[in-house]
């Protein structure tokens, strides 16, 4: 290695984040549940916005995203100065990482948490420390419990990937209250919008009354733009300054600010996407328990589902996709007897239940 550039240490003990397979080779229609990318797909008039933006794709976009975050203030009634926009809640992430943490630090997350949270801290040269969950869900007190001198951020996934678990108002304001001041806490709220829960808060409400919490969202699942690549953070003006200093200054396209305005304006999809996964993702989660499999409690736009030893995940994961069916395999999470199945339209939502019905009864 001495005649070629060498990497910083840690970096290439860095197993590099896979997505969700997108397609099979020989099979013309797939099915793809392996992403959580909403079953409806985007708004009509985001489409338009993004068509229409094409034409100026020669011109740098507005590096503040001063509308856009505009809209989103407006939307969430939050105040714009304290947004920042991303490519992405995981660019966000990373520069939430690389702004408060580096060698020596710890940033600490959940031990079924999103893998982007110990990917970035090891970027950053930073230790990342997982802590025990209890029932495939954030413990609070066990976090609480792995915090130290060195951590710097916690990260928390509310509702969680892979798992679909969330944790009630009152244990995060738990959480905030139990950590040093010094300690960011970053709420990943990707999912909130499925959330239908009164005890359930996306984060708004802590960063309001607080210095030291973030909430991360995007606009990648309900607003189905996964491939716009566009999040937000909302956090206090001071934590908004640092992030500002820190991120890339052109880092959200125009066509995205465009099509993010136009998919906030449009009520009515959000609304349909909702009530979509509000029938869908409790029916899959029915069927699969009719067919003897565990899963566990989401309230997210997916279903995680244990497999049998006799049938394991990852046989039952090759059995779908030579069906034309995508899902999710999870041992990257700690989770090897899983698989998380996105929740679709209405035919392959029945094609997945009738597909597992088929692999469980082969001998």
């Amino acid at each position: 290695m001495a005649n070629v550039p060498v990497p910083r240490p840690g970096i290439l003990d860095i197993k590099p984040y896979v997505g969700g397979e997108q397609k099979v080779p020989g099979v013309k229609r797939v099915i793809r549940l392996a992403s959580n990318e909403s079953a409806l797909g985007p708004s009509p008039r985001a489409v338009a916005a993004y068509k229409e933006a094409a034409a100026e794709m020669h011109r740098y976009p507005d590096g503040q995203s001063t509308e856009l975050r505009a809209a989103l203030g407006r939307h969430y009634g939050l105040d714009p100065e304290r947004i920042v926009a991303g490519a992405g809640s995981d660019d966000l992430i990373n520069v939430l990482i690389r702004a408060y943490a580096g060698p020596g630090d710890e940033v600490l997350y959940s031990a079924h948490g999103f893998l982007m949270y110990p990917i970035g801290a090891k970027a950053a040269g930073a230790a990342p420390i997982a802590a025990p969950e209890t029932n495939l869900t954030f413990d609070v007190d066990a976090v609480l419990a792995c915090v130290t001198p060195r951590t710097r951020l916690v990260f928390i996934a509310n509702p969680n990937n892979p798992t679909g678990t969330f944790i009630t108002r009152d244990e995060m304001r738990g959480l905030q209250a139990g950590l040093p001041p010094s300690v960011l806490l970053v709420i990943d709220a990707a999912y909130s919008e499925f959330v239908q829960r009164n005890d359930y808060d996306p984060g708004t409400e802590l960063v309001n009354d607080s210095e030291n919490v973030v909430m991360a969202r995007t606009f990648s699942k309900i607003f189905a733009m996964g491939g716009m690549r566009l999040g937000w953070t909302y956090s206090s003006a001071a934590v908004a300054d640092v992030m500002n200093r820190v991120r890339q200054p052109f880092n959200v396209n125009s066509p995205a600010q465009a099509a993010g305005i136009a998919a906030l304006e449009d009520v009515a999809a959000v609304d349909r996407a909702r009530t979509h996964n509000d029938i869908w993702r409790p029916w899959l989660d029915r069927e699969l328990k009719a067919l003897g499999l565990e899963t566990t409690p989401s309230v997210a736009n997916f279903v995680l589902a244990r497999f049998p030893p006799e049938r394991p995940a990852q046989a039952a994961f090759d059995f779908l996709k030579s069906r034309g069916v995508l899902t999710r395999r999870v041992a990257a999470y700690g989770l090897p007897e899983h698989l998380r199945i996105t929740i679709g339209l209405e035919d392959e939502m029945r094609v997945v239940a009738d597909t597992v019905k088929e692999f469980l009864a082969a001998s």
